[in-house]
């Protein structure tokens, strides 16, 4: 074996490695949406993070720059939707590419400012797009909370060991 295949095999083992770590770390559930060039578009994240609570900035990423990741990279501002456990169903229509998305049933509708807005999600924050970073194959979205809308109360969605839950209340560990 050469130096190049064990290099090769080396990083493909840090991959694996490093995929199973995060699946035993379990992330709350979003779906960010925004206004594209055909439309809305949207997709399920659960690499959501806060950055700064003044000014307040989140970060999340993306795994292409193409599809609907592309067009939210393009677009001048983004919904992030933080999820309850009954929105599971929608978290799972914007993980899949061509799954059914923006319909009635979900409950859409559109902000005064244009974009996709699932009011019956947790939280709702309308952010600006202020940076982008390309890091490895993924691109880390840099994002100004412009508005927060409350939305419903309810249990956390979160993702973890390639499977959604629902955070119960009985689950504090007080």
């Amino acid at each position: 074996m050469n130096r190049s295949t064990m290099a090769q095999d080396a990083a493909a083992t840090m991959v694996d490695q490093f995929k199973a770590a995060f699946r035993r770390h379990p992330a709350g559930v979003a779906v960010i949406t925004a206004e594209g060039p055909d439309g809305p578009v949207g997709l399920t994240a659960s690499s959501v993070a806060s950055v700064s609570a003044a000014p307040p900035v989140l970060v999340f990423s993306v795994t292409t720059t193409a599809g609907s990741a592309g067009s939210i990279l393009a677009a001048p501002t983004c919904v992030v939707h933080l999820l309850r456990s009954e929105n599971v169903e929608i978290a799972r229509s914007f993980a899949v590419s061509g799954a059914p998305r923006f319909v009635e049933e979900q409950g859409w509708t559109t902000r005064g400012t244009g974009e996709p807005l699932l009011p019956d999600a947790a939280v709702m924050m309308r952010c600006a797009i202020v940076n982008t970073v390309a890091v490895g194959a993924s691109t880390l979205v840099v994002a100004e909370v412009l508005e927060i809308d409350e939305g419903i109360e309810g249990n956390p969605l979160v993702y973890h060991d390639r499977n959604f839950h629902g955070l119960q209340e009985h689950s504090i560990l007080g």
